[in-house]
């Protein structure tokens, strides 16, 4: 077994839940967000990285010295690469000039090799993913090389579970709805599996973007919010726990992004912005006196190059 976490590692958790005031209505629910931005790398995949790279060498899988291969847009594999770095792995992140190149510069920061898939006009497509997870699986099956494989361990939904913990204990088990957009499911997943270790069974509604209706219609579209709407059945996401599926145009995402910036001092993405556009909605349905939970999934320095603040 591993010992004490050293360095940057023992940052990860423990984020702040914050609640939101001018932006959500009189007479509404409360706005709970879990500020996942606070993570070492600026994203809640910190969670993820240390649960699937450490377990990994734990059970033998992987040794330092040895490359971890991923497909990524960025969060999952700058927080694969610090994990790696302190754990002395190497990691190579199949990427796309899809997302943000700041991303990449992050990877890089941390020691990464980044390789990159074009897109088309600099969308996010089914295709586009298709390509960069053949092109990281011909790479994982090199001599040395291991696939991190987020969207199957099982290491990545016991990563979250802490996050649900710490949402149960901060609002001493007072939570109605849980929502949130899903890439691999993972995080809603896991949080939900720490909600209910702790007691809490609220409903639980997944998001998508209304240009990329994966979830509700099975029916793909290209679209600029990073990190879902990939799947059209993502592989962690267990159905038979959500309450509903809800779109949210991405425009409005992005524009919440900003007002959140600017009246919250709340930074974050664009799935940050769609996720808290359903918070508010689901807030005014329900009215006063109840609670709603959702993610900032990430920092929003991690965009300052792409559509959504430039």
């Amino acid at each position: 077994m591993m010992g004490k976490l050293g360095g940057g590692l023992a940052a990860i958790g423990n984020t702040p839940l914050v609640r939101l005031g001018p932006l959500v209505p009189d007479g509404a629910a409360d706005v709970w967000v879990k500020l996942e931005g606070a993570n070492p790398t600026g994203s809640y995949k910190d969670r993820m990285a240390i649960s699937v790279l450490k377990n990994g060498v734990e059970r033998g899988e992987m040794e330092p010295g040895d490359t971890v291969v991923e497909f990524t847009g960025g969060s999952t594999g700058t927080a694969l690469a610090f994990v790696a770095a302190v754990l002395g792995l190497k990691f190579t992140a199949v990427f796309s000039d899809a997302f943000s190149a700041s991303k990449q510069q992050a990877m890089e920061a941390f020691g990464a090799t980044v390789l990159v898939e074009p897109s088309v006009d600099g969308t996010i497509t089914p295709e586009l993913a298709e390509r960069m997870r053949q092109r990281a699986y011909a790479l994982a099956e090199r001599p040395g090389h291991v696939y991190a494989d987020q969207f199957g361990s099982p290491d990545v939904r016991r990563g979250y579970a802490p996050m649900g913990e710490e949402i149960a204990a901060e609002l001493e088990g007072a939570v109605d709805v849980v929502c949130a957009g899903v890439g691999t499911g993972g995080a809603l997943m896991g949080a939900l599996d720490g909600l209910h270790a702790s007691g809490v069974t609220p409903d639980v509604v997944a998001l998508e973007p209304t240009e990329s209706r994966l979830l509700s219609t099975g029916v793909p579209g290209a679209h600029r919010v990073e990190g879902i709407a990939v799947f059209p059945e993502p592989p962690f996401l267990d159905r038979s726990a959500v309450s509903e599926v809800r779109a949210v145009d991405q425009d409005r995402a992005f524009e919440m992004c900003r007002r959140l910036a600017r009246e919250e001092g709340v930074f974050g993405g664009g799935s940050t912005g769609l996720n808290v556009c359903a918070a508010i909605d689901l807030a005014v349905e329900l009215g006063p006196g109840r609670r709603v939970v959702t993610f900032g999934c990430d920092n929003g320095v991690k965009y300052l190059g792409g559509p959504i603040y430039s």
